[in-house]
């Protein structure tokens, strides 16, 4: 009796059906350097882990405020440090009101920033709010000011921070630059470790600055109310020297010139407030309204600390000193807590705060630095290195910038913050200007719900901050700040610049594209195998050259020393490579770059060849044994590179790596298979678990693991999505996925379909369907499927609101 077909793949059989072997993942060994990556910053985290990054109300005010909330701890110093020498004493009676006139500023900043936020929920940073209101040159402008804020907020905030410990330990005060350094590399460390880690890493501090400021202030108002202050003494040595009180009125013997210079000094305690509607996208869910109250509680904590502390100042008469220490806010809590046990304690616990949230300040910087850098790049302003989010999910890049940034700023200015501040407002205040005029054109040009209300807010804000700018670059420009009116033009003119080169390189790239995919191949391909002698890294590019079916095969040798030239030939013949043909090409100028591109062009003067020019290298492990060895390979490759239709790769050939043979690779697939499947599949490890980003927990129980999927038999298997096939609009429509479990890897054919919903590498899923063999792959054809999890589609560096 025959059998048809059907009848033969559907009668049972006593023997079960075997199945082909499955192809185990050889365990690649990881370098050095990410291993010791892993042990410094963690394991990496996945790209749909990025939006568990997201950080509550709590946490966010410690990551996003820290900055603006430590400008109380210095503000109120620069503003005596400006009017001391010229009004002497009269400096703590004027120092309150100017502090009320900062609060203004910060009020309205605050109101304005709030319908920023709104307006703006993805991004509301000045250089997003400017580019879409004023184009992408205002924008730059905004953002380069913004940036070299961020740079000079990092110097300031470690310099006070150092400043604050010399303050409580004097020993330390002449290396005080260096401690600062070694705060930034301590809290770009803690930024390379993740947004949520570094939110974990710097909450505690900032809190426990706020509750020792609040007990500071309750305390000092308990006593300036019910008993007394003590006025500290004002002619010590060190003290900035004493002006002489020689007016009176309303600004107590000073010019307006003076009160607008201690008015602008004072401008640090503003700064900061931008860092919430430059981060929204960090905040979870609402998350611009969850900014818009976080923003609200920040100003008024700043607001409550900085006048407080003003009040305080003046009824103490805590005087700033020349070289930095001990600070005002020092001296206001020795005046304020006495020389008891209790007092001293308290008092160590004050100086402890501060300099944990002077230096955490920083911290905000580094929060909102990359993504603005980030931005820059996906406008093509700055590298594209920036747009690229690192091992642990955050710009990896921008952080180490930003530091190394700052730390040159450091060591130029010595750490000291009176040299610092006056680079430090200008960056600010253009940005805040720039800023809320974008906004009040935004509500011109969109008129929504409640725009005139928001017009008259954001007018009123970029009025404001437009007058203390140029308060501020008045009268700091002989102390510093012409550097920065200097430098902005020049960064701008910079990034303007790069963007230039990269929009040519997109232009000249995509111009042609089309017409270079569908322009027919040349009717001949020829492959050239350059061969300095005959080892196993020239055999294994010839072996490789074979795979390339080409026209004409053929390999050459530069003949620059003919006793090696012989050698090679008859080792040549005798290996049986006489089909392989070798031409020997004459060097007498011993270019051996200009004698591969001339033979080069030879071969494709006719239009019609294609060349292919394989060069074996060897590469090695060791950075000193490369020393020994040239990198000719390196310049024919770009010699050979510019000539059309001509194809240069690289052959390599590892020595002593780690696996350099077939035997070798043999045995690591089949210690991998040992380790992977045993019997009905061995449990993965926890490494194998996190390389894979879900658990089993996450797949259906009654799956089949794809190592024991069986051919021809109905099965339901279940795993990630780690490849997909893209076909050419050409051919016939078919989907390819790879998917993968802990045992293994099974293809997906979904016929006639280009796309599915959902369906993109990092998904996973179940399918169902019948396995067989296609192609030497094991492949299960139009099966059903499921969704268990879909990736979160990340937003384009180009589309932030």
């Amino acid at each position: 009796m025959v059998l048809s077909e059907k009848e033969i793949s559907t009668t049972p059989s006593s023997e079960p059906i075997a199945r082909p072997p499955v192809a185990a993942h050889p365990q690649i060994p990881e370098p050095l350097s990410y291993r010791l990556k892993n042990a410094v910053l963690g394991p990496p985290l996945h790209s749909e882990q990025l939006i568990h990054e997201r950080l509550g109300k709590p946490t966010a005010l410690a990551v996003f405020a820290s900055d603006n909330l430590s400008s109380c701890a210095y503000a109120t110093e620069e503003i005596l440090r400006v009017l001391v020498p010229y009004i002497g004493l009269a400096a703590f009676t004027l120092v309150t009101p100017v502090t009320i006139a900062l609060l203004v500023v910060l009020g309205f900043l605050i109101l304005s920033y709030r319908q920023t936020i709104k307006a703006y929920p993805s991004a509301g940073g000045a250089y997003i709010v400017t580019r879409d209101n004023f184009g992408l040159m205002p924008a730059q402008v905004a953002g380069v000011a913004l940036l070299t804020d961020y740079v000079l907020t990092v110097a300031v905030s470690v310099a006070a921070g150092s400043d604050a410990l010399a303050s409580a330990i004097a020993p330390i005060a002449p290396f005080k630059h260096w401690v600062a350094i070694g705060f930034v590399i301590l809290i770009a460390y803690g930024n390379l470790r993740g947004t949520k880690e570094s939110g974990k890493l710097f909450a505690a501090p900032t809190y426990f600055f706020i509750v020792n400021m609040l007990v500071l202030l309750t305390v000092g108002t308990y006593k300036l109310i019910f008993s007394s202050l003590p006025q500290g003494p004002t002619n010590i040595k060190g003290m900035e020297d004493m002006g002489s009180h020689t007016g009176s009125g309303l600004l107590m013997g000073a010019t307006v010139f003076i009160v607008l210079k201690a008015f602008g000094s004072g401008g640090a305690a503003v700064t900061g407030v931008e860092a919430i509607s430059n981060g929204v996208p960090a905040f979870r869910e609402p998350a611009w309204k969850n900014a818009r109250s976080t923003l609200v509680i920040m100003g008024t904590l700043l607001g409550i600390m900085f006048l407080g502390l003003s009040i305080l100042a003046a009824h103490t008469h805590a005087m700033p000193y020349k070289g930095g220490t001990p600070t005002v806010i020092s001296q206001v809590g020795d005046f304020v807590y006495g020389r008891s046990g209790v007092g001293r304690g308290l008092f160590y616990l004050l100086q402890t705060g501060t300099m944990l949230i002077l230096v955490l300040a920083a911290n905000t910087s580094f929060a909102d630095f990359p993504r603005l850098a980030s931005f820059h790049a996906g406008d093509n302003f700055m590298p594209r290195q920036f747009m690229i989010r690192g091992h642990r999910l955050v710009f990896s890049n921008g952080i180490i910038f930003l530091a190394s940034a700052a730390i040159v700023t450091l060591l130029a200015t010595g750490g000291e913050v009176s040299r610092l501040i006056p680079l430090y407002a200008i960056g600010v205040f253009t940005s805040f200007t720039l800023s809320q005029a974008g906004m009040a054109k935004h509500h011109i040009r969109l008129k929504e719900q409640g725009w005139r209300s928001g017009l008259v807010i954001n007018g009123i804000g970029a009025m404001l901050s437009l007058i203390v700018l140029a308060i501020v670059t008045t009268v700091k420009f002989k102390e510093g700040a012409w550097v920065i009116l200097i430098l902005v033009p020049i960064m701008v003119f910079g990034l303007v610049r790069l963007n230039k080169a990269y929009v040519a390189e997109d232009l000249e790239l995509q111009e042609d594209a089309k017409t270079a995919a569908e322009t027919p191949a040349l009717r001949r391909h020829e492959v050239v195998v350059l061969v300095d002698k005959l080892d196993v890294a020239t055999a294994r590019a010839m072996q490789y050259a074979k795979t390339l079916f080409p026209d004409e095969l053929r390999a050459v040798h530069f003949d620059l020393d003919p006793w090696k030239t012989d050698i090679l030939t008859d080792a040549w013949q005798k290996l049986g490579f006489n089909r392989f043909p070798l031409d020997i090409i004459e060097c007498p100028d011993r270019r051996v770059p200009r004698a591969a591109l001339e033979f080069a062009a030879t071969l494709t003067r006719d239009n019609q060849t294609e060349v292919s020019v394989l060069i074996p290298r060897r590469e090695y492990t060791k950075v000193w044994h490369r020393l020994l060895h040239d990198r000719s390979s390196d310049s024919i490759t770009q010699a050979l590179s510019a000539l059309p239709h001509c194809n240069v790769t690289v052959v390599p050939y590892h020595l002593g790596s780690w696996v350099s043979s077939a035997a070798e690779a043999d045995l690591v697939l089949a210690e991998t298979s040992k380790q992977t499947t045993n019997g009905h599949g061995k449990e993965p490890s926890k490494k194998q678990r996190a390389a894979m980003a879900f658990d089993d927990s996450d797949l259906p129980a009654n799956r089949i693991r794809i190592s024991e999927v069986e051919l021809r038999q109905p099965t339901m298997v279940a795993g990630r999505v780690t490849g997909i096939r893209v076909q050419p609009w050409g051919n016939a429509p078919t989907l390819e996925c790879t998917l993968t479990d802990d045992t293994g890897s099974i293809t997906l054919a979904f016929l006639g379909r280009r796309s599915l919903g959902g369906v993109r590498t990092g998904t996973i899923m179940s399918v169902a369907g019948v396995a067989s063999q296609q192609h030497g792959a094991r492949t299960i054809v139009n099966p059903t499927y499921e969704l268990i999890s879909v990736p979160v589609m990340p937003e384009s560096p180009s589309e932030h609101h």
